[in-house]
C-alpha cells in the first residue's frame, strides 16, 4: 500500500493585511518583527508538500484557503480524502508553532497506543538529528516520545495523525532565529520530511 499524506496548516493566514486568527502570534519584538502562526504553519506545510512530491509521495494540504477553517471542517475533509484512497496508508500531520513559555519541539498523538505513535517516534528522532542541540519535549512514561492529548484533529480523524508544535513563538531567540528564519524554516521542513520518509520505509518493510 502506498502512503498518502494529509497536511493541516493550523489557524488562518493574513488576508489584505488582516490576520484571520485572534491571538496565535508572537510578541512584537524589539527589532520590529512579529510572527503570525498561521503564516508560519502554511509556509511549513507548503515546504513539506513540495519535498514529498519530489519523493513521489502523494500528499494534499487540506486547508489551501487563507481563512481560518474550523476544526470540524478540517477533520471532515481529512476523513473524506481518506475514503478516496482506500488502498493507501493515510497519515495526517497538523503543523503548529508553540507558545506558553518554553523552548524546543513537541509532538502529540491521541491517547492510547495507536499507529500514530510510530509516526511520532520517527519525526521526533528526525528532529534530534536536525536540531541536536535543541530540546525534544517528550513524555516517555508510556515507552515512546510523543505526548498524548485529546486534540480535536487527533480525536476526530480516522487515520494515523500527529500534531507538531515547532519551537516557541513567545521565545524571542527561537522565534527570530528559527521560526522567522528561512534557514530555520527549512530545517523544520527537513525533519518533518525525514520522519515521514522513515515511516514510509518502515511500512514498506513490513509489507515485504
Amino acid at each position: 500500500m502506498k502512503p498518502f499524506i494529509l497536511l493541516d496548516p493550523g489557524h488562518g493566514d493574513i488576508i489584505n493585511g488582516v490576520y484571520q486568527t485572534a491571538g496565535k502570534r508572537s510578541p512584537l519584538w524589539s527589532n520590529g518583527s512579529q510572527l503570525f502562526e498561521g503564516e508560519f504553519n502554511r509556509a511549513i506545510t507548503q515546504g513539506i508538500s513540495q519535498a514529498l512530491t519530489l519523493h513521489n509521495i502523494e500528499n494534499k494540504i487540506i486547508v489551501p484557503e487563507r481563512e481560518d477553517i474550523s476544526l470540524r471542517i478540517r477533520a471532515s475533509r481529512a476523513n473524506y480524502l481518506a475514503t478516496q484512497y482506500p488502498d493507501h496508508h493515510c497519515l495526517l500531520i497538523s503543523v503548529h508553532a508553540n507558545a506558553g513559555g518554553g523552548k524546543g519541539f513537541e509532538i502529540y498523538t491521541s491517547r492510547g497506543q495507536t499507529s500514530s505513535d510510530i509516526v511520532a517516534d520517527h519525526i521526533a528522532h528526525a528532529f534530534t538529528q536536525v536540531f541536536p542541540q535543541k530540546p525534544l519535549r517528550s513524555d516517555y512514561s508510556d515507552g515512546d516520545s510523543d505526548k498524548e492529548r485529546g486534540f480535536y484533529m487527533l480525536r476526530k480523524t480516522r487515520m494515523a495523525a500527529v500534531l507538531t508544535e515547532n519551537f516557541f513563538m513567545d521565545n524571542e531567540s527561537e522565534c527570530c532565529l528559527i521560526l522567522m528564519s528561512p534557514t530555520g524554516r527549512q530545517k523544520i521542513i527537513d525533519y518533518h520530511v525525514k520522519g515521514i520518509l522513515e515511516w514510509v520505509q518502515q511500512i514498506a518493510r513490513n509489507e515485504i
